[in-house]
C-alpha cells in the first residue's frame, strides 16, 4: 500500500493526518472515557487482593484499618509532588523526564528500562493473576484453583486485553467504560452491605481492634507498600479524589470485618467472593462476577498505558526500533503492545502474586523517591522553570524519607532475594546504555534489519513518521 493511499484513507475516517494523534488515542478517548481510564486504573484489583496481606502484617483490625487510611494521605502527598512536576515539566513522560531534567540522562534511561521490562509488565501480571484468582475459584469451591489453572487463564486474559487494544482504540475505549462502571457497582454494593450490616449491630469483629498488634519495624514498611500498591496511580489523578478514594476502601475494610474475624479472613482464598457468599445469598454470584469485571478493566488499562509508553522508549531509542512502529490500518502501537503482553507473560509463569508485589513495589518506590527528590534538587538547579503549582518544600522531603524507609525497612526485616533480583535488573540496563544509547553503535545492525522487515509485514507495522 503506497503513502498516498494511506492518507487518502486516513483524511476520510478521521479528517486529520495527524499520526501522533492517533498513535496516542487522544482523538478517540473523549472526556468521559478519560475519566474512566483514570478511574480504572485509580482503583484497581488491590482492594480485592491485597486486605489480606495487610491484615497479616499488620495483625489486628485497627493498625490494619490505620494503614488504609495512612495510605490515602501518602498518595495526597504523592499528588501534590506530581502536581507541581507535571506543570514544571509539561511533556508527555512523566518520571522519564523529571529525572532527566534533574539528574541528567543516565538515570531517566534507568527509569524508562525499568518501568518497560519490570513496573509495566508486573504490574499487568498482578492483575491478571488476580482477574484468574477469582474467575476460577468458584469453580473449585473449598480449594485453591490449580496454579495451572490460574496462569493459563491469566496469560489468556493477557492475549485477549492486547488483542483488543491492538484492534482499536475505540473498542478499547468501550471496554474500559464498561469495565469501570462494574467496577464502581460492586465496591458500592460491598460497601452498602456493609454499612447496612454495621447498622445491624454485626461490629464484634469492630471491637478491641488493636488486640494482638505488634508489626515489626520493617513489616509496617512491608504492610504499607502492599497498600498503597493499589494507590500508585493516584498522584495523576485529581487530588480531591484521593481522599474519597481511600474512604471508600476503608469502608470496604470495614464491610469485610463486619462478616468476617480476622482468622477468616486470612483463610479465605478471596475475600470478596466469602463476603458475597454470607452476606449476598442466594445472588453470591454476583461478587466474583463483578470483581472478574473489575480485575480485567484494570487490565485493560494497564495494558492500554504501558503499551504508549513502551512505544515511547522506542521512540527514544531506549529499546529497539520495531516497538516504535504502528499499524498501517488501525494507528494502535500494536508492536509495543504485543511487547509488553509477551514480557507479562514470562512473569506469570514462575511468580504467585505476593511475589510480584514485593517485586513490583520495591521497583516503583525507587522511582517515587527519586521523582519527590527531583522536586527538591530543581528548586535549586532549575529555579528559572514556571511553577504554576508550588507545594511546600516539606512535603516532597516526606516523601523521599518514606520512600527510603518503604524500600529499606522490609529487606532489613525480611531479606528478599526479590529486591536483589530487581536491583540487578535495574542496573544491568547500564551495560546496553553506553553502547547501544550513549554511543548509539549499530551492533547487529544487520540481523536486526531482516528481522524488523519480516515483523513489519506481519503486524503491518512502519515508523510513524512515515504515515501520514
Amino acid at each position: 500500500m503506497d503513502k498516498g493511499s494511506i492518507r487518502k484513507r486516513k483524511e476520510s475516517q478521521n479528517g486529520s493526518t495527524d499520526h501522533t494523534e492517533h498513535t496516542n488515542g487522544t482523538k478517540n478517548v473523549g472526556l468521559v472515557s478519560g475519566i474512566c481510564l483514570i478511574v480504572g486504573t485509580m482503583i484497581g484489583s488491590g482492594i480485592f487482593i491485597s486486605p489480606k496481606s495487610v491484615l497479616l502484617y499488620s495483625g489486628a483490625v485497627g493498625p490494619c484499618l490505620l494503614i488504609w487510611a495512612a495510605c490515602g494521605v501518602l498518595a495526597t502527598m504523592g499528588a501534590l509532588c506530581y502536581a507541581e512536576l507535571g506543570t514544571m515539566i509539561t511533556k508527555s513522560g512523566a518520571e522519564y523526564y523529571y529525572l532527566m531534567e534533574a539528574f541528567g540522562p543516565i538515570l531517566a534511561y534507568l527509569y524508562s528500562w525499568t518501568t518497560v521490562m519490570v513496573l509495566k509488565p508486573s504490574s499487568f501480571a498482578i492483575i491478571t493473576l488476580s482477574f484468574a484468582e477469582y474467575a476460577s475459584t468458584p469453580f473449585y469451591s473449598g480449594c485453591t484453583p490449580p496454579p495451572v489453572v490460574t496462569k493459563c487463564l491469566a496469560a489468556a486474559a493477557i492475549f485477549l486485553i492486547v488483542g483488543i487494544n491492538c484492534l482499536s482504540v475505540k473498542l478499547a475505549r468501550y471496554v474500559q467504560n464498561f469495565f469501570t462502571a462494574a467496577k464502581l457497582l460492586i465496591i458500592v454494593i460491598i460497601v452498602v452491605a456493609g454499612i447496612v450490616l454495621v447498622a445491624q449491630g454485626n461490629t464484634q469483629n469492630l471491637s478491641n481492634t488493636f488486640d494482638g498488634a505488634a508489626p515489626s519495624f520493617g513489616a509496617i514498611g512491608l504492610l504499607t507498600i502492599i497498600s498503597f500498591d493499589l494507590l500508585q496511580n493516584l498522584p495523576r489523578a485529581i487530588i480531591i479524589g484521593i481522599p474519597l478514594v481511600a474512604v471508600c476502601y476503608v469502608l470496604v475494610n470495614v464491610s469485610y470485618f463486619t462478616v468476617m474475624t480476622t482468622t477468616e479472613l486470612l483463610q479465605s482464598q478471596a475475600v470478596a467472593v466469602t463476603f458475597g457468599d454470607r452476606v449476598l445469598y442466594p445472588v453470591a454470584w454476583i461478587i466474583p462476577l463483578f470483581v472478574v469485571f473489575s480485575t480485567f478493566g484494570t487490565a485493560n488499562g494497564s495494558c492500554f498505558t504501558a503499551g504508549r509508553l513502551a512505544y515511547v522508549a522506542a521512540r527514544e531509542g531506549h529499546i529497539v526500533k520495531i516497538i516504535s512502529y504502528i499499524n498501517v490500518k488501525r494507528y494502535t502501537p500494536s508492536p509495543a503492545l504485543l511487547f509488553n503482553g509477551i514480557v507479562t507473560v514470562f512473569y506469570i509463569i514462575p511468580a504467585d502474586i505476593n511475589t510480584l508485589i514485593n517485586y513490583f513495589s520495591f521497583a516503583q518506590w525507587v522511582f517515587y523517591g527519586l521523582a519527590a527528590l527531583s522536586l527538591i534538587v530543581m528548586r535549586f538547579t532549575r529555579k528559572d522553570l514556571h511553577r504554576p503549582v508550588k507545594v511546600p518544600i516539606v512535603i516532597p522531603v516526606l516523601m523521599v524519607l518514606i520512600s527510603c524507609y518503604l524500600v529499606i525497612a522490609p529487606i532489613i526485616d525480611k531479606p528478599e532475594l526479590e529486591y536483589l533480583y530487581c536491583t540487578i535488573f535495574i542496573f544491568s540496563g547500564l551495560i546496553l546504555y553506553y553502547p547501544f544509547v550513549y554511543r548509539k553503535v549499530k551492533w547487529g545492525h544487520k540481523l536486526m534489519r531482516p528481522i524488523t522487515m519480516h515483523l513489519q509485514l506481519l503486524m503491518e507495522a512502519g515508523p510513524p513518521d512515515h504515515i501520514e
